[in-house]
């Protein structure tokens, strides 16, 4: 047990694979943590749910295997903040309980109801002239036509739950119903509640719901929760909650945020332009601006940040980490007739070594990462992954390296969108996330953007330190000003010209199979959705 007169805080990073938790202390040092897996219930009509009683659960796992190391009093820890998976949508009663699955940000299923909401005579990018107007006015954005947009999802339930939608007392992101849980008090951050494209962002410093927004999007007011600051405290933790955790009863439930926001604090990267790339499940990449503007084309705005008053550039890419998931699970060691043994615990560690031995190019071989439809800076619910320019030659060391290599091809793309946007070069990338734990990768990255990598110091806490960050501001022990100080880089990694020239080639074709197939992708996916 540590004998010092620091205070701790338990953090939360709910992300789609479940949930890790972390003990961190108010100056940002994670003492210890814990993660306990989730299901993914994938549906053939582009559905992707999660059960919250499961998040829960795990969440209070991972809070009893840390408190029972007892590596700090219990006493000494003072609150709980939580930042989760972005986009998702929890249908809850009067009562607390959620009323269904929770729809997540891959659920693609609210579409059709989208672009029935966001109709005109006179249309720019399928939206209405006035409607379109209107969000990027008001909130920066618009809700997006692939439908994984929180909105999207409360109107596939208003459409075919209409029982559910008319039992649901309120609508509530993951964050905002483990909030509830930990509570009992219904609210959101501004910050969380953005993807419902219902409030007015123009004032940064007083975010609020508008009406004209609401009528728009064909929902009622009332289902939605009251708005509050990623900062705010919301409450004490329920008196039920500290008994089972052996917490002390006025440990305070701060706000807290969504993961986008969540790593943008945690990777230190809290000045103005200063980047992170994110490589989870997702990936994203993005920094602070001191503006809010939009760019319909490539699906990026900026929305209100974590940071109270300040905006972020917000856009996600759908796949990522989840490539090489996708990589382990339904190729290498997919359940199956050829399966001859089980996948190793430091398989990831293996795919490594494996891609270390391939030189940079994958051989020509191009893997596209789209494995679930994409956000930005594609718009696109249709397009799919694939390995391109495979050969006799080509081994399973080429399609590990070429997974690699495209998800940094994706990531470069953002970069370039990401630049246009805030008309300026971004001279270093910080890496944060799963993904950033690969020395492999970095470098990759660095070879692919012709940037300078910053890998964070255990890249795999920056959410949770995020989380932590923000309660400790809450709670007076520090300051934005201070969180950058607060955050160490591991390593640095700079381009290696040769491998950049080649990447610049690889990367004009890793785009012109997006723009070639594109049609063919909407023709082929379209046509299986009907026909399941």
């Amino acid at each position: 047990m540590l004998k010092n007169n620091d205070k701790y805080i338990l953090a939360i990073d709910l992300g789609t694979s479940g949930p890790k938790s972390a003990l961190v202390s108010t100056r940002g040092e994670v003492i210890d943590s814990a993660f306990v897996e989730n299901k993914l219930h994938l549906l053939p009509d582009g559905g992707a749910e999660q059960d919250p009683d499961e998040w829960w659960e795990s969440i209070i796992q991972t809070f009893k295997i840390i408190l029972n190391k007892k590596r700090v009093p219990p006493e000494d820890i003072i609150a709980i903040s939580c930042s989760t998976q972005w986009s998702g949508t929890v249908a809850v009663d009067k009562n607390g309980n959620h009323l269904t699955n929770a729809l997540i940000w891959l659920d693609s299923r609210g579409s059709q109801y989208v672009k029935e909401i966001s109709e005109g005579l006179l249309k720019v990018e399928g939206y209405g002239i006035s409607k379109i107007a209107r969000w990027i006015r008001l909130t920066g954005g618009a809700p997006s036509h692939s439908g994984k947009d929180s909105i999207a999802h409360i109107l596939y339930i208003k459409n075919q739950r209409p029982d559910i939608y008319h039992k649901t007392y309120k609508f509530l992101e993951p964050k905002d119903y483990i909030n509830l849980r930990l509570t009992g008090k219904f609210a959101a951050s501004v910050d969380s509640i953005t993807l419902h494209w219902v409030t007015d962002n123009r004032n940064i410093n007083h975010i609020t719901y508008d009406d004209r927004l609401i009528r728009m999007a064909t929902i009622e007011k009332d289902k939605l929760p009251e708005l509050k600051q990623s900062v705010d405290i919301l409450g004490p933790l329920k008196p039920e909650v500290a008994e089972e955790l052996g917490l002390r009863p006025d440990v305070e439930v701060i706000m807290g945020t969504p993961d986008v926001q969540a790593a943008a604090v945690g990777s230190g990267g809290v000045s103005d332009y200063d980047a992170h790339f994110y490589i989870g499940t997702s990936s994203w990449l993005t920094c602070h601006v001191p503006f809010k503007k939009t760019d319909i084309l490539r699906g990026i705005a900026s929305l209100p940040s974590a940071i109270p008053g300040r905006y972020f550039v917000a856009n996600e890419q759908e796949t990522a980490g989840a490539c090489l998931t996708f990589l382990r699970d339904n190729i290498f060691f997919h359940k199956d007739d050829l399966l001859v043994g089980q996948c190793p615990p430091n398989v990831y560690q293996i795919f490594d070594n494996m891609a270390d031995r391939i030189p940079a190019g994958s051989n020509g071989m191009i893997f596209t990462p789209w494995l679930y439809g994409e956000r930005t800076p594609l718009d696109d619910k249709y397009v799919r992954g694939g390995f391109f320019n495979q050969s006799l030659e080509t081994t399973r060391e080429h399609m590990v390296r070429a997974v690699l290599e495209g998800v940094a091809y994706n990531g470069r793309w953002l970069l370039e969108s990401v630049e246009k946007f805030v008309k300026r070069r971004l001279n270093s990338v910080r890496m944060i996330g799963g993904g950033a734990a690969s020395d492999v990768w970095c470098q990759i990255h660095a070879d692919v953007f012709n940037r300078e990598i910053l890998q964070i110091k255990h890249p795999i806490m920056a959410n949770v330190r995020g989380a932590a960050f923000l309660a400790s501001v809450a709670l007076g022990y520090m300051s934005f000003d201070d969180v950058a100080d607060a955050v160490e880089v591991g390593s640095v990694y700079y381009p290696n010209p040769d491998h950049t020239r080649l990447y610049d080639r690889m990367f004009r074709e890793f785009k012109n199979i997006y723009k070639r197939n594109r049609r063919a992708y909407g023709r082929l996916n379209s046509y299986q959705n009907c026909c399941e």
